[in-house]
């Protein structure tokens, strides 16, 4: 896994491009992927497959002199984080007042370079350490974006496993971080490693592992395979394997579900240290994968979560932050979530009479509407709907600001399946009561909800 990584941590990716194909060409000599290929401009549910984005090279030099001369302050090839990723490309001179709008930093860790993207708004930017960004002195500066941004494709690998049952157990990773060593290289190489291992033994269910782009990867994937969505019985997104935080299970949306009982009793057995939290709709493909029109029972298995770690969506999550002995542990803890999936789903199938399951049940709050409250019913149920393009989203990727006005509307659609009140959401969410009225009010003006 750690060989794996290594060689996958200098590629450049992103939601689309080359950096993807690449990578999964690097897993294809170790699992066999199917790659699929999606044209820019197709529509899945509420999104469609943006353009591609390749970058060749990015630089900002100066300040220049009078001869046009200066050096390279923020190189590209220096490191990809340094690069907003789905820069639009450009070639211009500007101040440094002029510069600086496009530079992001974080003044916070002032040596770090952040991670931010911009998918869907054409922009260019980028990143660097705050202490640098502070010590630019005035003069012009050059700025180069190399980059193609038009017609192309959106590209992820499948890798199936087959059983003697067709029901499917899916393990989701995403493949669309640069740079980024265990918030993206983790997840793949652990799920990587628990491929070719499952094909070596006799198996009951059929596992499907996805390399996919965040979010408009799981969407693409959902839209062109119902069918197959149709036979998951259950699932776990994996990612943030390789830290030395203890383990964290995000239950699926339904929170009782045979992969919920199985990761709990893993955990347990384990005698690791480990959190269980309820299914929250923000994070990564399981949102998708749990919206109220799919309602697959996909949960999360981590170490420490996404934004929970001071090293998250910046240049400290290296090669360096990741612990080969946690990422063996990580391993192994889903190798023994299969073996309980296996009894419980598989073999429990084939015995006679009713033998007592051997993982016992999660905890799950039963949602009882209440007719006085109102019940609300989201007209984009299959996947989030795309609330950027409606200005119902930041712009800009990678940070937490907004967060929890993101995470409400998230909440309010992910439980307007018309079997939840608006009282039981403000219960299962923790948003207060006036923050949902008025974001309700919002998404209805958007003709993203109607009253059931």
């Amino acid at each position: 896994m750690r060989g794996l990584m290594e060689e996958l941590y200098p590629i450049c990716r992103s939601i689309t491009g080359d950096g993807v194909r690449r990578t999964l060409d690097v897993l294809g000599r170790t699992i066999p992927i199917e790659v699929t290929e999606v044209p820019s401009g197709t529509k899945v549910f509420d999104w469609e497959v943006p353009d591609e984005w390749n970058v060749r090279d990015a630089w900002i030099r100066g300040p220049l002199r009078p001869d046009g001369s200066g050096e390279k302050v923020v190189d590209f090839r220096a490191h990809n984080l340094h690069l907003l990723n789905y820069s639009e490309p450009v070639r211009t001179t500007l101040s440094r007042a002029e510069l600086d709008e496009h530079l992001h930093s974080l003044p916070d860790q002032p040596d770090l370079i952040p991670y931010r993207t911009s998918y869907y708004n054409r922009v260019w930017g980028f990143c660097l350490p705050h202490r640098l960004r502070e010590e630019l002195p005035d003069g012009d500066y050059e700025v180069v974006v190399d980059t193609t941004l038009g017609p192309g494709h959106l590209t992820y690998g499948e890798c199936l496993v087959q059983g003697r049952r067709d029901d499917e157990i899916l393990i989701s990773c995403h493949v669309c971080h640069p740079s980024l060593a265990n918030d993206n290289l983790s997840g793949i190489a652990v799920a990587t490693r628990l491929a070719r291992h499952l094909a070596e033994l006799d198996l009951e269910l059929t596992y499907r592992f996805l390399f996919i782009p965040g979010t408009i990867g799981s969407i693409t994937w959902l839209a062109r395979n119902e069918p197959t969505a149709r036979r998951v019985r259950g699932g776990l997104v994996a990612a943030n394997l390789g830290d030395p935080g203890r383990f964290h299970y995000k239950r699926s949306r339904r929170g009782d579900a045979p992969i919920d009982r199985a990761v709990e009793a893993a955990l347990r057995t384990s005698g690791e240290a480990h959190a269980v939290e309820d299914f929250v709709p923000y994070g990564y493909d399981e949102r998708q994968y749990c919206s109220p029109g799919f309602d697959l029972a996909v949960g999360s298995l981590t170490r420490t979560p996404y934004g929970r770690y001071p090293e998250y969506h910046t240049s400290a999550d290296n090669l360096d932050f990741v612990r080969d002995d946690a990422l063996g542990r990580s391993l192994e803890m889903y190798v023994s979530t299969v073996a309980l999936l296996e009894d419980e789903l598989g073999r429990a199938a084939g015995r006679a009479g009713d033998e007592p399951s051997t993982i016992s049940p999660a905890p799950r709050a039963s949602a009882r509407p209440s007719a006085r409250d109102r019940i609300l019913v989201s007209t984009n149920p299959k996947c989030e709907p795309q609330l950027g393009k409606r200005g119902l989203y930041g712009s800009l990727g990678g940070s937490e600001k907004g967060r929890e006005e993101q995470l409400a509307m998230l909440w309010i659609l992910n439980l307007a399946d018309g079997r939840h009140s608006l009282d039981e959401m403000e219960a299962r969410s923790g948003v207060p009561r006036d923050v949902l009225e008025r974001l309700v009010d919002r998404l209805l003006e958007a003709d993203l909800l109607r009253e059931a």
